[in-house]
C-alpha cells in the first residue's frame, strides 16, 4: 500500500496543494512554519479521519475560510480515491471512491499509518489518557470490531454516570435500572481489556528487540499494563465501588483507567530516564507498532517522520535510515528544514527518494 496523491484545500496554511508522490520515500523540506508538518498530518486525516496534533477539527480550517477538503489517492490491491471534508455547518464527511461512510470506524485501519513526531514526548510526560489513546488507536489499526465495543463503553459509561446522578437528584435507587447499564458495562470492558493486555504481551518483547539494537543495550526497558481488572473481576470492582459511585456520580472503575507504565531498569523512565534515552523508548515503541501491525494486517503501514532529524542525534538518525535500507518500511514520509544533510542521509539509503521543496 503506498499513498500516489494527495490534494489539500483551505487546510491549515495550505489554500491549494497538490503532490504526487515517491512509491518509497518522499521528503518535505523548508524553513520551520511552512506547513511541512500540516502535510504528514493531513495524511493521517485520511487514514484515522482526525488530526494527530488538534483534535478539533475547526482549528484544521484556514484562517477566515469555512471548510477544508482533503483528497488522497492510494494504491493498494486497486487505485482508492479517499474524500475527507469538513465545513462549519455541516461537519466530517469522509468518502471513499464517492460513497459517503456512515461510521468513521468502518474505515479506520484500511489505510494505516505510523507517526514519528517530537510530540510522541507526551506519552511520557503527560497522564494516563494520553497512553490509552495510543493504546486505542494501535489496536484500532488492526481489529476493527475494538474501536465499536470501545465507542460503546464509553457510551454506556456516560449513561451510568447520568443515572448515578439522577438517583442523587431524585432521592432514590434503581438496582435493576442499574444492572443493565453495568452488564453492558462488564461486557464491553472485558473484551478492551483482552485486546490490550493481548497486545502489549505480543508487543513488549518486540519493543526490546528495537530498544536493544537502537540504545546498544546499555538498559532494560519493558511495558507494564496496569488495569483494575489484573486483580479483580470487572463484576466484583462495579460492587465494591458502588456507594463510592453513588456519591460520586461517576464510575470509579473500569478500562477507563487503565495505564501503561514505562518502564527503564524496572523505574519509571519519566523519573530516570535521560532526554535521549527517552527518545530512544518512544522510537523504539513506534518501530514496534510498525512491526507488530505489519505481521497482523499482512502488508506495511505507512511510516510518517516528523521533524525526525533535527530532534535525534546522528547515531539514532543512522539507526533508522539503516531499518529503511533493509526494506523494512514500505512508503516513507519526512519532514525536515535542511535539504542538503536529507539528500545527504537519503542518498546512503540506496532507495528511490523525492524531495519537495516547501514554501509559503
Amino acid at each position: 500500500m503506498y499513498l500516489k496523491e494527495l490534494s489539500l484545500f483551505q487546510f491549515k496554511n495550505h489554500s491549494e496543494t497538490n503532490f504526487q508522490f515517491n512509491e518509497k520515500i518522499n521528503c518535505f523540506v523548508g524553513n520551520n512554519g511552512v506547513g511541512k508538518t500540516n502535510i504528514l498530518d493531513a495524511i493521517h486525516y485520511l487514514s484515522l479521519t482526525k488530526s494527530y496534533f488538534n483534535h478539533i477539527d475547526s482549528n484544521s480550517i484556514q484562517f477566515n475560510q469555512d471548510f477544508f477538503m482533503i483528497k488522497g489517492m492510494f494504491m493498494n490491491d486497486d487505485l482508492d480515491e479517499i474524500i475527507c471534508n469538513y465545513s462549519l455547518s455541516k461537519g466530517k464527511i469522509l468518502k471513499k471512491n464517492k460513497k459517503r461512510y456512515n461510521r468513521f470506524s468502518d474505515h479506520i485501519g484500511s489505510y494505516p499509518i505510523i507517526i514519528i513526531s517530537p510530540t510522541d514526548s507526551n506519552l511520557i510526560l503527560e497522564g494516563s489518557d494520553t497512553r490509552r489513546k495510543y493504546l486505542d488507536s494501535s489496536i484500532s489499526l488492526f481489529h476493527q470490531n475494538y474501536l465499536i465495543n470501545l465507542i460503546n463503553y464509553n457510551k454506556i459509561l456516560k449513561q451510568r454516570n447520568s443515572l448515578l446522578k439522577q438517583f442523587n437528584d431524585r432521592n432514590y435507587f434503581d438496582p435493576i435500572s442499574l444492572e443493565n447499564y453495568d452488564n453492558n458495562l462488564i461486557k464491553y470492558g472485558n473484551e478492551i481489556y483482552k485486546l490490550r493486555k493481548d497486545f502489549l504481551q505480543e508487543l513488549t518483547p518486540v519493543f526490546n528487540d528495537f530498544y536493544r539494537e537502537i540504545s546498544s543495550n546499555h538498559e532494560s526497558v519493558d511495558l507494564e499494563y496496569k488495569s483494575q481488572l489484573n486483580d479483580n473481576s470487572f463484576s466484583n470492582l462495579l460492587k465494591e465501588s458502588l456507594e463510592k459511585d453513588k456519591i460520586s456520580f461517576h464510575t470509579s472503575c473500569g478500562i477507563h483507567k487503565d495505564d501503561i507504565i514505562f518502564k527503564m531498569n524496572e523505574h519509571s523512565v519519566k523519573k530516570i530516564g535521560s532526554q535521549g534515552q527517552q527518545k530512544s523508548f518512544l522510537i523504539s515503541l513506534k518501530l514496534a507498532q510498525f512491526d507488530f501491525i505489519t505481521k497482523k494486517i499482512g502488508f506495511k503501514p505507512i511510516l510518517l517522520l516528523d521533524d525526525i532529524f533535527d530532534k535525534l542525534d546522528d547515531n539514532r538518525v543512522e539507526k533508522l535510515i539503516s531499518f529503511a535500507s533493509k526494506e523494512s518500511f514500505s512508503q516513507i514520509f519526512i519532514t525536515d528544514t535542511h535539504e542538503d544533510r536529507s539528500r545527504a542521509i537519503l542518498e546512503k539509503t540506496g532507495i528511490n527518494y523525492k524531495i519537495f521543496n516547501i514554501s509559503n
